[in-house]
């Protein structure tokens, strides 16, 4: 029988590729490539095997500079080709797991919390199922060189207002060359705004496939001459970039969140991951709204969930409950950007949810009102709180959180948390035009 190690020799062979790219995240979620030349089956056996040696200390949040030596090894499932590279023929990519110089997986990388995350359910024999909506801005510059919006479009627009066909039919054709199966495109609500939507899937095989999703889709649009932005909130007055989050448990196929006997059908393992999501959200920001600019979208108003509530089929709420049952049953969580590490964010939720199921934990009623409409002494009455409102509220909700930290590790919310300080404190001594305009005739 030929494992993965030879699946991927064979289709390299296949393939006749001639240079393979090892790649990884930090803990930002910012990829990092090295290249190496094929140089036939023993020597990539080899890497597969015993990984390639690189310098952690040059990589965000890994490892200091007196103990830098950290290995990449190669998982022979993610072989990918690189479609947006026509001139690079015989350049293929292979995602890594990140080791110590004692063959044991390295705590600080985000792949490898994810992975771990997961161990605890397998032995359950459940699987993570999550299916990402990340959007994004095609933009384009005005004669000052100041990045503006593609094209003027709103939601489901068409030709000639909307100027995304060519740009989407281009991204989907190369995203299913990457193995992607995309559900749908379309323009979104603000203008130069896109959606690309794939498939459900198990939580890793997603992870990686954001990652990918995201450079795919940044040099597809670079060789056409424009730019893409996945910054939560590139523009004021207008609707931000979210990455909705669908979500749901499966064993043997079946998926747990489903059940029949229930007038709504939902499973009790639902309402209760609900529930850990909903005590946690506001640890969990910190981690799936992982910048000072995500909180520039999550403000009232333009469909930014910001109320610690759910509802059926309510978009006004942080958790939506889709109407589709049976297989198709899920939660959908709001808050994620697309600027959050994907593997960090899944693993973050994952660890709610469970606790929620540990200890079940009562999401409450459901909100089947607009709570956009509601007063603060309305939202008070019915107990509805909210989300961080900026990251330095969000990173000290994480800060106090054992569960999440548990969840991703020592090393990796230390180094987070000092990573969100940082940039926090380089925000705040930062002066703006607005300020100037507003205050220098004080």
């Amino acid at each position: 029988m030929i494992d993965d190690v030879g699946n991927a020799i064979i289709m390299m062979e296949e393939k006749e590729i001639k240079f393979i790219r090892l790649q990884f995240v930090d803990i930002n979620g910012i990829p990092k490539t090295i290249s190496i030349p094929y140089r036939g089956n023993e020597d990539i056996e080899s890497i597969f095997n015993d990984g390639l040696l690189f310098d952690g200390s040059s990589i965000d949040g890994f490892v200091e500079i007196e103990d830098s030596d950290l290995i990449m090894k190669p998982d022979p499932t993610t072989f990918s080709l690189l479609p947006w590279r026509p001139e690079e023929s015989g350049v293929c990519r292979y995602i890594c797991d990140i080791y110590t110089t004692d063959n044991k997986p390295f705590e600080g990388d985000p792949r490898t919390a994810l992975k771990k995350s997961l161990e605890k359910i397998k032995k359950s024999g459940l699987d993570y199922n999550i299916g990402p909506e990340p959007e994004f801005f095609i933009l384009d510059q005005d004669e000052q060189g100041y990045h503006i919006p593609h094209d003027d479009a709103t939601y489901f627009d068409v030709e000639p207002v909307d100027k995304g066909p060519n740009f989407r039919r281009k991204l989907v054709i190369d995203l299913e060359e990457l193995g992607f199966e995309v559900e749908a495109s379309h323009h979104e609500v603000a203008p130069g705004q896109n959606e690309i939507a794939f498939e459900f899937d198990r939580a890793l095989k997603t992870a990686d496939a954001v990652i990918t999703f995201k450079q795919a889709i940044k040099a597809i649009v670079d060789n056409m001459g424009y730019k893409v932005t996945f910054m939560p909130k590139p523009f004021f007055g207008v609707a931000g970039s979210g990455m909705h989050c669908h979500q749901s448990l499966f064993k043997n196929g079946e998926n747990l969140f489903y059940d029949e006997n229930n007038e709504n059908g939902l499973s009790k393992m639902a309402s209760h991951f609900m529930g850990g999501l909903l005590k946690h959200s506001p640890a969990i920001s910190a981690v799936v709204a992982p910048t000072v600019n995500s909180y520039k979208r999550l403000v009232p108003g333009y469909e930014a969930p910001v109320y610690i509530s759910y509802g059926f089929k309510n978009r006004s709420t942080l958790i939506r409950i889709p109407a589709a049952r049976g297989k198709g049953t899920r939660i959908e969580y709001r808050s994620p950007d697309p600027s959050c590490n994907p593997y960090l964010a899944f693993t973050a939720m994952l660890e709610a949810g469970l606790d929620g199921i540990k200890n079940k934990i009562d999401p409450g009623e459901p909100a089947e009102f607009n709570i956009y409409d509601l007063s603060q002494e309305e939202l008070d009455e019915k107990g509805i709180k909210t989300l961080p409102t900026s990251l330095w509220e969000a990173y000290h909700a994480f800060d106090e959180n054992r569960v999440l930290q548990k969840g991703l590790g020592k090393h990796i919310s230390q180094k987070f948390l000092e990573s969100k300080y940082a940039e926090w404190d380089e925000y705040r001594i930062q002066v703006f035009g607005y300020e100037v305009k507003k205050y220098i005739n004080l």
